[in-house]
């Protein structure tokens, strides 16, 4: 194991396990491994959920120093706006929900607690990309956005795979016509990912199962990670993960994991 993953993996966070090459280190924090109090306890890395900043820094920190790679933190509008952080200005603060990087140690980065965390790179690892898909971006086109925006850094042809991180699974995301529709009128075959659910007009929709349409149709060859099975749900009861749905209302908050992905040196 590259010694980096080594670190990553003492701290209880997850390791892509997909055919990534040896120059690109991806990772997916969890709950565990930080400072934060409840209900923010303990990894939080979202300085936007009402945690002590202190705890959030301290917890950028650690993460960081787990890395050796430094995080673009994105402010996340559910938009499709992809950013190229090669060319980010030094200290700035892009307002987007996917991201590009080149540079050697530049991890795209993006932060989740029930959206899906989609990581990517080309199979020589000549470039990266995040994106994070919630239903709003995914449905408006967030992974196609962020696909082209790396395979624009690529020669023609280039093979690019992608690694879905954990979401709110199947049989937790109730959601209503308004967002099945979304994703059948421009895709009839999306209809497979919605299952019909207690109520009239609510449906138990499949998010990483509409990502993946997404991506094979965006021209991704390989597909890895999140497949609906129950482990990878963020809000299943007792989970190791951040769930906003599951935590919000009853807590008063929650706080955010982030998924990374860089070439390393």
């Amino acid at each position: 194991m590259h010694p980096v993953a080594e670190r990553l993996a003492a701290h209880g966070w997850l390791l892509p396990d997909w055919p990534a090459p040896a120059g690109v280190q991806a990772v997916c924090t969890t709950r565990a491994g930080g400072v934060s109090a409840a209900p923010w306890d303990t990894m939080n890395l979202g300085d936007h959920v009402g945690d002590a900043a202190d705890a959030v820094a301290a917890n950028r920190r650690r993460f960081v120093a787990a890395t050796g790679a430094a995080p673009v933190f994105l402010r996340q509008p559910h938009g499709t706006d992809c950013v190229d952080l090669d060319a980010l200005a030094d200290g700035a603060l892009p307002v987007a929900d996917a991201c590009t990087a080149t540079g050697r140690g530049v991890a795209c980065t993006v932060m989740v607690a029930d959206c899906l965390p989609v990581l990517l790179c080309d199979s020589q690892g000549r470039a990266v990309a995040a994106a994070h898909a919630g239903w709003r971006g995914l449905a408006a086109g967030v992974l196609e956005r962020c696909v082209a925006a790396l395979q624009a850094r690529l020669p023609p042809g280039a093979s690019v795979m992608a690694w879905l991180g954990p979401c709110i699974g199947p049989d937790a995301f109730e959601v209503g016509d308004e967002v099945r529709q979304a994703f059948v009128a421009q895709d009839a075959g999306a209809a497979v990912c919605f299952r019909p659910g207690v109520s009239p007009g609510k449906w138990w929709a499949d998010l990483p199962g509409l990502a993946r349409r997404r991506l094979g149709a965006a021209g991704v060859t390989g597909m890895h990670g999140n497949d609906g099975g129950p482990a990878w749900c963020t809000a299943r009861e007792g989970s190791p993960f951040f769930s906003h749905r599951r935590d919000a209302g009853r807590l008063g908050s929650t706080g955010r994991m982030a998924a990374s992905i860089w070439r390393c040196g």
